[in-house]
């Protein structure tokens, strides 16, 4: 199923040079927000005025496959429960429309600020890492935290969602909308409803333009909302979870089937 044309369609195109011209953001403040359909709906017109949407070849929906690594301690996902600073994910990304791979690195710096670093990847070589994969992994820890990443990492969860991608007309601002989201473990496999979206802003300061508009609207950012570490608390791969529960609250996950090519099929 894609996103209905209520969410994509009054926007105007923006190409993917363009966007990134405008705002790259491989270093930004994040906000989550999880949202219902009518008060999205309710966002829209606002947002219509100030962002432009990511069009390529005709298309603005796309769809994100990510295979999430983490150590046998499950560090990962304990940093972020634990609220430490330094902290790292790790993540294969496949942009399935463009047929296109990353190995990407999400890390935290001094200011708390998201540094994502990513390396283009052989198709062929998503869901799991090789030696220029781990390579590519230490380089960056180290470059930011002086320190080496010594960790043995494994495949931890995977997820599949659509997304559509705004970028504010004036730069330095963007917003991500997901929706169709898909949580597969080594066990079972959870989805969100189809009318749950998360929201993700990302700007310089962490109160940009598309944060105003949704205060306007008395919605407000949904503390600790990582999709990794919720999809791990979702599915039940840790034994703590507690501080995930409001988002898993807002988020209603229920049991679903495997989709082919998911870890849990």
């Amino acid at each position: 199923m894609t996103t209905k044309n209520w969410l994509t369609g009054g926007f105007r195109p923006v190409s993917l040079c363009e966007l990134e011209s405008r705002a790259s953001m491989l270093e930004r403040l994040d906000n989550k927000y999880v949202l219902r359909g009518a008060v999205l709906g309710q966002a829209l017109e606002a947002l219509q005025q100030e962002f432009d949407i990511l069009e390529i070849d005709g298309r603005r929906e796309f769809t994100y496959e990510t295979m999430y690594f983490d150590d046998a301690r499950r560090s990962s996902y304990f940093d972020h429960h634990q609220g430490r600073r330094r902290r790292c994910k790790v993540r294969v990304r496949k942009y399935v429309d463009a047929e296109l791979c990353f190995v990407e690195v999400k890390l935290k710096d001094k200011r708390g600020v998201t540094v994502k670093k990513r390396l283009p990847y052989p198709l062929e070589n998503y869901g799991r890492l090789d030696d220029q994969a781990i390579a590519h992994v230490r380089r960056e820890y180290r470059a930011l935290y002086g320190e080496d990443f010594d960790r043995r990492l494994e495949p931890a969860v995977e997820m599949c969602y659509r997304r559509i991608t705004l970028v504010a007309r004036d730069g330095g601002e963007r917003m991500t909308i997901d929706s169709g989201l898909m949580f597969a473990g080594p066990r079972e496999c959870r989805e969100v409803d189809d009318d749950a979206f998360i929201v993700e802003t990302k700007s310089a300061n962490g109160n940009g333009i598309a944060d105003k508009i949704l205060r306007a609207l008395h919605q407000h950012p949904v503390k600790r909302c990582s999709k990794y570490c919720t999809a791990m608390a979702a599915l039940r791969e840790v034994a703590r979870h507690n501080k995930f529960l409001p988002a898993l609250r807002k988020l209603n996950l229920v049991p679903t089937p495997a989709r082919p090519g998911f870890a849990g099929a």
